[in-house]
């Protein structure tokens, strides 16, 4: 009895099944040109509204917008619902199970049953009662069940994480869009002012050839100009209709009502990166813990697969009153009573548990794979975009060089043109190229600044540890069956007390 106290108050003797612990990823002492060190995932960490840092209105507006409305985003939240909903149910296979089961019922007992006494073709046909309570209760001997919890507690981690995947992706996503989309703005009115001087230059063409003093062939090359300009016009609003569809689709939005509105100016430089940038930014990564997680998750299944070679014992009781006359069913003399345990010891079972045990290691081996390739995936990401903003400054300012020389010859072949000296195929040319360079310097802008959201979605969202967290509110469908009508919808305020536990 003592030994049965003992065990009913820790309901644990032994756990099987290895204890998880993070393996040692190997990785490069530094990045090209910046500090790294071994990293510890942390994507807890605030990372705060990292595009604020570009200074842009309409930019802050899509991306609160985005946040509150995103589709994907919405479904990544219901898949965390999912998983801690069963973090919750398999903790409560801790507790017993109790339950009271009421039966009313006409039944007929058979004359040859085995008893200890003869009936002699004695049998009941009648009615029978029954108000039983049921009580059972499964010892966690071998730690199945808190191997269970384990691992459904890591895939509710898990799935927070991909949220927070969800939703960086989303914001990098409207910030690398929207600036495509003010690029091409840019470009649009670029071409746009050509087409205003060759159209002036077209009126001036035809002018010339009515006084005499011009040929056709002049006047048949400025219509052309003209034309090809109106047509890359075209070509450009449609890329620029392609994004803002896709930007709708982003914001949760219809794309038949969603405009943005073409805005004037340049584009700003993208911010610039600190020397040294703390690998701690990297472990932010949500993949990276996300699969982490999932490597938690697939280590404590080991446990729970090899915890199915060993016996199960349970508790097990019923009592309550039975009785074939309801105004007998509750006299003291219907009660009835069992308990004690249930012992099941697996012997055969056609390899079922072994193919099991298999499987679960099997999973384990793909989980980790799966996580160092997210260490080995994110480097090349850091790698790729730090190397893209090296390349595109030095790009920038040669093309910088290009569009200004272009411009000073196109001005000077205007002035020959007009003096007599050259010929209208020069200032063509001259022109051409101009635009060329003009809408070359505009691209790279515009790729700079992408690329620069490419850095920050490596890094985890943002290079400044000190952000502080802001908490997006999700706008909850009215269809949606999951959330209660006085309940935030707040999902980071969900994710606080999971991450806030240890792991």
């Amino acid at each position: 009895m003592r030994f049965l106290f003992l065990f009913l108050t820790t309901n644990v003797i032994a756990q099987v099944g290895p204890n998880y612990e993070r393996p040692a990823t190997e990785l490069p002492a530094k990045f090209k040109n910046v500090t790294w060190r071994a990293a510890t995932p942390s994507s807890h960490l605030p990372k705060g509204e990292w595009w604020k840092i570009y200074h842009d209105s309409k930019l802050n507006e899509l991306e609160s917008r985005a946040t509150s409305n995103n589709q994907e985003l919405k479904a990544a939240i219901a898949r965390f619902d999912q998983a801690r909903a069963t973090a919750r149910l398999s903790r409560a296979e801790f507790f017993p199970n109790i339950s009271l089961p009421l039966t009313a019922e006409r039944q007929g007992t058979s004359a040859q049953m085995p008893t200890p006494f003869p009936l002699n073709g004695i049998r009941y046909d009648g009615p029978a009662y029954n108000a039983l309570m049921d009580f059972g209760w499964e010892l966690d001997l071998w730690g199945k069940i808190r191997r269970g919890v384990e691992a459904d507690k890591a895939n509710a981690n898990a799935a927070a994480n991909a949220i927070h995947n969800v939703l960086l992706g989303i914001q990098a996503d409207v910030a690398s869009n929207y600036f495509k989309l003010r690029s091409l703005d840019i470009e649009m009115r670029l071409v746009r002012e050509a087409v205003a001087l060759r159209g002036e230059a077209l009126k001036i063409a035809k002018a010339r050839v009515l006084a005499g003093a011009g040929s056709e062939l002049e006047q048949a090359q400025s219509e052309t100009e003209v034309a090809s300009a109106e047509a890359e016009i075209s070509s450009l609003q449609s890329q620029r209709d392609q994004i803002e569809n896709i930007l709708s689709t982003l914001l949760g939005t219809s794309a038949a009502s969603f405009r943005i509105t073409p805005q004037s100016g340049s584009l700003a430089n993208p911010p610039s990166l600190p020397a040294g940038v703390p690998s701690d930014l990297l472990e932010r990564r949500p993949d990276i813990s996300q699969a982490e997680r999932q490597l938690a998750a697939a280590t404590a299944r080991i446990g729970v697969a090899k915890a199915q070679f060993f016996p199960s014992i349970k508790l097990i009781g019923r009592g309550g009153f039975q009785s074939g006359d309801i105004d007998l069913l509750l006299h003291p003399d219907s009660l009835m009573w069992s308990a004690g345990p249930s012992v099941s010891i697996p012997l055969f079972a056609g390899g079922k548990n072994r193919f099991n045990l298999q499987k679960s290691k099997a999973l384990h081996d793909e989980a980790l794979a799966m996580y160092r390739q997210a260490f080995l995936g994110a480097v090349a990401d850091v790698e790729t975009s730090l190397s893209s903003l090296r390349n595109l400054s030095t790009q920038s300012a040669a093309q910088q060089r290009a569009r200004e020389s272009s411009e000073r010859a196109s001005a000077l072949a205007k002035t020959r043109y007009e003096s007599g000296t050259s010929p209208y195929l020069d200032v063509i040319e001259a022109n051409r190229t101009a635009l060329i360079t003009q809408r070359a310097t505009a691209q790279i802008a515009g790729q700079k600044l992408v690329a620069s959201v490419s850095l920050i979605k490596a890094l985890g969202g943002g290079w400044t540890q000190g952000q502080t967290s802001v908490i997006p509110v999700v706008t909850p469908d009215p269809a949606a069956r999951s959330m209660p009508e006085n309940e935030g919808s707040g999902f980071i305020s969900k994710v606080k007390g999971l991450f806030n536990r240890k792991k």
